[in-house]
């Protein structure tokens, strides 16, 4: 997608003609910026808001500035906005500290990994620096609040794709709905083209339309390994239009795990003809590529009884779901190490380093964010930052390198600095962060090993880059292997605790996507790679609960739900992980009930 900057001058010409006079320095005009992507305009003023290009109140803009173009999926971009809802707050906005141009600049980074133009960013602390700019700011601020933060109009929010929209940006849990919708709509038709021009493409969790045997041949091919349901009906069946919603809802509600059909005979002769149709509603099921089921009427309680009970049989609930566990059975939030060094130190043990420019906006950046929060913290140059660690990794002596790393992972707790991690083309800076101590292996200092460590694990405080963690191969072999290696180095215990920790975060990540039964997301090579290394280590961790715990729960997670004939349950089998789980509860009375529910999963 193309990706605009609008740009609007807030003082409509007069900050051009006077800000000579009044500030003794000149200024152009006072700047507000949008992004402008996908027939949407993205900007920051009552909450983050959206609305047609061009069309807020603060008319047509001075100048527009192509930034470039953004390969991102609409749904990534918009779980980054979400993750920004709790920083970019009406209550939030500062004209001179955190404004319309800061958001834009964050979303941009994000976006194309470049910024906007410095002279836009720059403005406020152009004006501070004068006296009476210094002087005025807070009456400047009240000033313009009643023009920065302005409702938008509802007639300018694009509500063609979704009702939801927030109409003046104070409801950030709803900001992105309207922009959600629109990316529904361009899948979909996407997968309708496909569908109609025959390729593999299948809309979800919606009702299927076929007017041709050709058609509903394909529709019934894309079930072979599921389920199907044709819905029989016509123009002129009134009891038929009784189960329509009924029938939409259970498309909705079927998701991937069944296709339903719907055909209407007065269309379709050749179908109603081919499949011996003699009245309608008429509905018939189809199991594995075979039919399954036929009844007629329109009897609401029947059509959904039948269709969930087909959807049972093609998609039987795995065994685990029918054991009672506290720990596995419910969702885990990440480990993470948000702990904040003494920063003056930490930049000192970097040398010459410590002066560079990356290293010093880093470090204020996250003294600000400490200090009074992530509003209050503009975001540094990102690219400078990530090029900085890059080549510090391939250049900078061990001793010296493990504060670069440390200094990074104290800034991944902002969603900011995750997400455009997330969105960096080819994750070139994780990669090498995540393959330095593997590469050293027993040369690898212990404080560059436990710094790596904590950082992957705050890795996975945005779930944008999590997923990506567990489902790009090139990110998730660093991060099986750093375990591995992190393991065969193990004499110090809060390396083990830093392991576990890792290992729990990738089996919880996998776990969720497990519960919402949307399939995992690591690669089943890598689960077994991963569940050997971490038999091996309990086998022999004897000393450290956390440790004990962290892996239990780890194998717990790995385990459940895992397909009953897959190569990761044969793998515990042939390893005797159950004896090796049941040996831990002796360890603490403490950990009894997770060993049984491991075990439980084991058996």
């Amino acid at each position: 997608m193309d990706v605009e900057l609008y740009v609007y001058d807030l003082s409509q010409g007069l900050a051009r003609q006077m800000s000579q006079s009044f500030l003794g320095v000149q200024i152009d005009a006072v700047y507000h910026t949008a992004l402008v992507f996908g027939g949407i305009e993205y900007f920051f003023g009552a909450g983050i808001q959206q609305t047609y290009p061009g069309a807020t109140h603060h008319g047509r803009p001075m100048s527009v500035i192509q930034m470039g173009k953004t390969d991102l999926p609409m749904e990534i971009i918009l779980e980054y906005l979400d993750s920004l809802r709790h920083i970019y707050t009406p209550e939030s906005y500062d004209l001179f500290v955190h404004n319309c141009n800061n958001f834009t600049n964050d979303f941009a980074m994000f976006l194309l990994g470049r910024g906007i133009p410095d002279h836009i960013t720059s403005l406020p602390q152009t004006v501070l620096n004068t006296p009476f700019g210094q002087m005025l700011k807070p009456q400047l601020d009240n000033a313009m609040r009643g023009i920065t933060q302005a409702p938008v109009a509802p007639a300018a929010i694009p509500q063609q794709y979704g009702t939801n929209a927030t109409l003046n940006g104070t409801s950030s849990s709803n900001l992105t709905q309207t922009a959600r919708s629109l990316a529904a709509t361009v899948n979909d038709s996407n997968r309708s083209i496909e569908i109609n021009g025959g390729g593999n493409g299948l809309t979800t969790g919606q009702v299927h339309y076929a007017t041709t045997l050709k058609k509903l041949d394909m529709l019934l091919e894309s079930a072979k390994n599921s389920c199907a349901v044709i819905f029989f009906t016509s123009a002129t069946c009134p009891p038929c239009k009784l189960v329509y919603p009924a029938y939409d809802e259970l498309a909705a509600e079927a998701g991937d795990k069944a296709v339903l059909i719907k055909v209407d005979l007065s269309e379709a002769y050749e179908v109603g003809s081919k499949y011996r149709v003699r009245a309608t509603p008429t509905f018939m099921s189809f199991l594995k590529g075979e039919k399954e089921n036929e009844w007629v009427g329109a009897s609401e309680g029947q059509l959904r009884g039948n269709v969930r009970m087909l959807i049972q049989m093609a998609h039987p609930p795995h065994p685990h779901t029918n054991l009672r566990l506290r720990t596995l059975q419910r969702r885990h939030r990440s480990v993470t190490y948000a702990k904040i060094p003494p920063l003056d130190k930490l930049v000192a043990k970097m040398g010459s380093q410590g002066s560079n420019s990356a290293v010093t906006s880093l470090k204020d950046f996250i003294c600000a964010r400490e200090a009074s929060g992530a509003s209050d913290a503009p975001l540094p140059s990102l690219p400078v930052v990530t090029s900085f660690v890059v080549q510090s990794i391939e250049s900078t002596p061990l001793d010296s390198l493990f504060p670069v790393i440390d200094l990074l992972r104290c800034a991944l707790v902002d969603p900011r600095v995750s997400g455009f991690l997330a969105a960096e083309h080819s994750h070139s800076t994780v990669i090498k962060i995540l393959s330095k101590p593997t590469a050293l292996g027993e040369q690898c200092p212990y404080s560059l090993r436990i710094v790596t460590l904590q950082l992957a694990c705050n890795l996975f405080s945005s779930s944008i880059l999590a997923t990506q963690l567990l489902q790009d191969p090139n990110l998730c072999n660093p991060l099986v292997q750093l375990i591995i290696s992190s393991l065969h180095n193990n004499d110090h215990p809060p390396v083990r605790v830093a392991v576990a920790s890792l290992a729990f975060n990738m089996a919880a990540c996998n776990h969720v996507r497990r519960l919402d039964e949307r399939g995992d997301l690591m690669l089943e090579s890598f689960q077994v790679e991963l569940m050997a290394s971490l038999l091996e280590f309990i086998s022999l961790e004897t000393e450290n609960k956390d440790s004990i715990r962290g892996l239990l729960t780890a194998i717990g997670l790995l385990a459940y739900g895992a397909p009953i004939q897959g190569e990761l349950l044969e793998l515990c089998k042939a390893l005797g992980a159950k004896e090796t789980v049941h040996a831990k509860r002796a360890f603490s009375d403490d950990l009894k009930d997770l060993v049984s529910e491991v075990e439980q999963v084991l058996a």
